[in-house]
């Protein structure tokens, strides 16, 4: 009987990643581009023709129908959805919301998360026409009601039953919330509303209420008018059913993306099918959250960030070892943009997302994505180096590529020796018949640094310039890595770093020393990690439930009746899916904040059960303080997870080194200079194909295999493994070296010594971050409309002297007048500050601007060892030392406008 065959797809941007798996066999991985209409209709159909003919070896030519039978499973990470959204060329649909409410979607929240830029875009609503209910549901109580409701005594002067309510009837929810029912609609109009709707064309609905997150039975009573065999709409999509969450605007938005997306998933789904004359035995898509779903329950939104979500998953199957503990950072970058995630033993999730200027409520892991990678345009404007955010694309691509491009990241790598020339095929130029272009590179970079000297007055050499913007560009991938880590409370350095992706090898070892990350692990399936992932990724399905009571004694009885109630409905949805019966876990958590407030922190179920210490725990670690209030159950859910296939099992890496003796490696035979540090050194080339696993190569060295170039540096050594290459960090200086340093005097700071226009790059970057940091902070803690959603403060550091350092891209009002507002408080309290000290000020005549506009002012202290007296950023603790602060660092700022 011939061998089962197991397909894994990610579908890029560019190029469609495919690993597919037979037992007894090696596994079989290639790359075809993800578009090309000349040769293929769609990639993942022509990818498995290609497996089908390797595996059995015989020819099947383009356009026949394949024979799915001895596929047993097949994977798939679509861009599909994003590309429909991005693209606007999503389903034409029809909004039905709430009378009054029509233009929600196009008032949208009011922030203006470009404010710099000069020409700026507004999205637009992806609904074609709008129709308002007469309908409307309000909540009979509210957090901080002054005189709150005395809810059984309101319920006993009112029918309970919604059923028969009449207008201004109370409802109790399922969450144990009030509702007052102010009009129901009315089935007769609402009959002649679809039939005008449908007879304009429309067959996708999009349903979303004021409120009906708390009671859908409004959006229920439409939705099943318009799925009746009256009208027949094809697809009609509820809130309630997308996305039972607290925020209207949301709400909208995602019920519309829904509507948008769905119907294109559909066809694209039936169209793989078609491709076939036997299907595969199991098709499942790769979802947001790293879960898989069957082809038939795949839904729009779901499919939004499939491909990096196998990227979180590919880490965490091939990298993260549970008994070690040690959780991981995923460094994944590609040619446009590098992907930052995190894996400490659980997924972390999100539960919202922008893209297209479109706020989306899904579950999906979090991945942070910055605008620098491998095709990043280097720029050098102002006297400053700036990596990105523009990208030279895949045409014309960088100037190393022959097609006319600009100099990008790749292009300092290839000038600075740290890629191999002959590795690379003879693809380029305008016939794809030429090796890379490195003399056009060394034109460049002699033209480049020519002008930098100009502005700055310096006299870099080409290489130095080239190696200053690599280091910006590692600052820039760096940024979100500290977000991901030190501004929620974790040391970075308490992490191994994961690279993968085409271009990271390249950058892991200076990306590390930043962080002080001592080890990095790179799969050998690195340049397809995603594709991995998606075949280590299980069946996932989530239940959520708006809930909205204390978190007491007195709810713990009615928690645990709900949470079942959502495990009994997840564990039949994967069931339903294929998961085997035994193979279902689930993880309960509540969703927790402060009452009064709409900070949520996510709690999965502690093992003693105490929801509230670890939800003030956690507050206290991602924001650095807790509050002496009740904490209110938001809402519960429930994740199952469910087997539908064998897992691959993938050996430690950590246990393989540690077992086994290392061996030295050879010289090698094939040497290049690779400028580092100012200086060029020659640096031993290695194959990995040839290299013996149990070998330890010490840096400087290059190592190549099909897709990628690891450049490992002098103070990192290679271990060559099984299935990982680890690199490890030689010595790296002690703290007590740092802390032996002189306190720097920043009080009289002089002038005399000239720039390096390098450092202010990267400083600018690191300061920017912080500034960054302070604003998220804000944003997360606020409970202010106008600060939360509209973004209307600043953040900034100043320096001692309340000078302007650096500032995050806020309201440019604030920005103007804060400095003012700093060199007046300074004045006044100079001298008699001391740590822990915070001022607040909204004085007109000291930089105030509007009279609710208030500027925070705290002063950050260097102590005379030098080690902080209290942190810079977010989360950060303060230093262990009682030793008076001897000066002042720059000075941290934030205006902000209440309502």
């Amino acid at each position: 009987m011939a061998a089962d065959i197991r397909v894994s797809i990610d579908r890029g941007g560019t190029f469609c990643d495919v690993i597919a798996h037979v037992d007894g066999r090696e596994p079989l991985i290639f790359k075809l581009l993800s578009e090309d209409p000349a040769n293929y209709p769609d990639a993942p159909t022509e990818a498995i023709r290609r497996v089908l003919e390797a595996v059995e070896g015989k020819p099947i030519p383009m356009g026949e129908k394949l024979d799915g039978s001895r596929i047993a499973s097949c994977r798939i990470g679509t861009t599909v959805a994003t590309n429909a959204l991005l693209e606007h060329k999503g389903e034409r649909f029809a909004f039905l919301t709430t009378k009054g409410f029509k233009d929600v979607c196009v008032i949208g929240d009011q922030s203006r998360p470009k404010l710099f830029d000069l020409s700026i875009r507004k999205a637009t609503a992806l609904h074609s026409a709008v129709v308002e209910v007469d309908e409307r549901i309000v909540p009979a109580d509210y957090d901080l009601n002054p005189t709150p409701l005395e809810k059984d005594a309101a319920l006993s002067s009112s029918s309970s039953d919604a059923s028969v309510s009449r207008a201004g009837d109370l409802v109790r929810t399922a969450s144990g919330e009030l509702i007052r029912i102010l009009r129901r609609p009315d089935p007769d109009t609402i009959r002649a509303q679809l039939r005008a709707v449908r007879d304009q064309g429309y067959t996708s609905l999009a349903i979303c209420f004021m409120h009906a997150y708390l009671h859908p039975a409004h959006e229920d009573l439409v939705a099943s008018i318009a799925r009746s065999p009256e009208f027949g709409f094809s697809f009609v999509t509820t809130s309630a059913a997308t996305s039972p969450t607290i925020k209207f605007l949301n709400r909208s938005t995602s019920t519309c993306s829904e509507a948008y997306l769905y119907p294109v998933i559909r066809r694209y789904v039936d169209s793989f099918h078609s491709g076939f004359r036997v299907p595969p035995r199991r098709v499942d898509f790769m979802c947001s959250d790293g879960g898989l779903k069957a082809a038939s329950k795949f839904r729009g939104n779901e499919a939004l960030l499939s491909g990096p979500a196998g990227g979180v998953v590919g880490i965490a199957r091939s990298c993260h070892d549970p008994e070690d503990g040690t959780p991981v950072i995923g460094f994944d970058m590609g040619g446009t943009s590098t992907d930052v995630s995190r894996y400490d033993g659980k997924y972390d999730y999100l539960t919202e997302t922008s893209i297209a200027g479109r706020t989306i409520t899904v579950p999906m892991l979090n991945i942070a994505t910055v605008a620098a990678g491998g095709g990043s345009i280097l720029f050098a404007r102002n006297g400053l180096l700036a990596v990105g955010p523009e990208s030279a694309g895949a045409h014309p691509g960088p100037a190393c590529y022959r097609k006319g491009g600009p100099l990008t990241v790749t292009d300092a790598n290839l000038f600075l020796g740290r890629l191999v020339p002959s590795s690379f095929p003879s693809i380029f130029g305008p016939d794809a018949d030429a090796p890379l272009d490195t003399a056009v590179v060394e034109q460049k970079f002699a033209e480049l640094a020519a002008g930098f000297n100009a502005q700055t007055s310096q006299s870099l050499t080409p290489h130095d310039v080239a190696l200053g913007f690599l280091d910006v560009a590692n600052e820039t991938m760096s940024r979100p890595i500290r977000n991901a880590t030190e501004a929620r409370g974790f040391a970075p350095e308490n992490h191994h770093l994961v690279s993968f992706g085409g271009a990271g090898g390249q950058h892991a070892c200076d990306i590390a020393d930043k962080l002080g990350i001592r080890r990095i692990l790179i799969h050998k399936f690195s340049s397809l990690l995603s594709a991995y992932g998606i075949a280590q990724a299980e069946l996932q399905h989530e239940a959520l439930e708006p809930y909205g009571r204390k978190l007491d004694a007195g709810a713990a009885a009615h928690v645990a009746e709900r949470l079942a109630a959502l495990k009994a409905r997840v564990g039949a949805e994967l069931r339903a899916q294929g998961a085997g019966e035994e193979s279902v876990v689930f993880d309960e958590s509540l969703v927790l904040r402060y009452f009064g407030t709409d900070t949520n922190l996510t709690v999965s179920r502690p093992e003693d059960g105490d929801y509230a210490a670890r939800f003030e725990a956690t507050h206290l670690r991602e924001f650095a303080f807790s509050m002496k209030r009740d904490i209110v159950i938001e809402s519960i859910k429930v994740r199952g997870t469910g087997s539908a296939g064998a897992r691959i099992q993938e050996a430690s890496a950590l246990k393989e080194l540690a077992a086994n003796a290392q061996v030295p490696a050879p010289a090698s035979a094939e040497k290049q200079t690779v400028y580092i540090d100012g200086a060029w050194h020659e640096t031993g080339v290695y194959r990995l194909d040839d290299v013996p696993k149990g070998v330890v190569i010490p840096g400087p060295a290059l190592l190549i295999d099909q897709t990628q170039t690891i450049f490992v540096s002098p103070t990192f050594r290679a271990y060559i493994l099984s299935s990982h290459v680890l690199l490890e960090k030689l010595s790296h200086p002690s703290p007590s070296d740092a802390l032996a340093a002189p306190a720097p005097d920043l009080s009289s700071p002089t002038t005399s010594e000239p720039v390096d226009p390098i450092q202010l790059s990267v400083f600018a970057h690191r300061f920017m971050a912080i500034a960054e940091q302070m604003g998220t902070t804000l944003q997360r803690t606020s409970i202010s409309t106008s600060i939360k959603e509209r973004l209307d403060f600043s953040c900034a550091i100043f320096s001692p002297s309340g000078k302007l350092v650096a500032n995050a891209p806020h309201i440019p009002i604030h920005l103007g007048s804060m400095q003012f507002a700093i060199q007046a408080q300074h004045r006044l309290w100079e001298g008699k500050l001391q740590p822990g000290d915070v001022l607040l000020t909204n004085h007109p005549q000291w930089g105030g601007t509007h009279l609710p506009d208030l500027t925070v002012v705290t002063p950050v202290f260097v102590d005379s060892d030098s080690s902080p007296a209290d942190g810079a950023a977010p989360g950060a603790k303060k230093s262990p030392s009682t030793s008076p602060p001897a000066a002042t660092t720059p000075t941290s700022a934030a205006r902000a406008s209440p309502p």
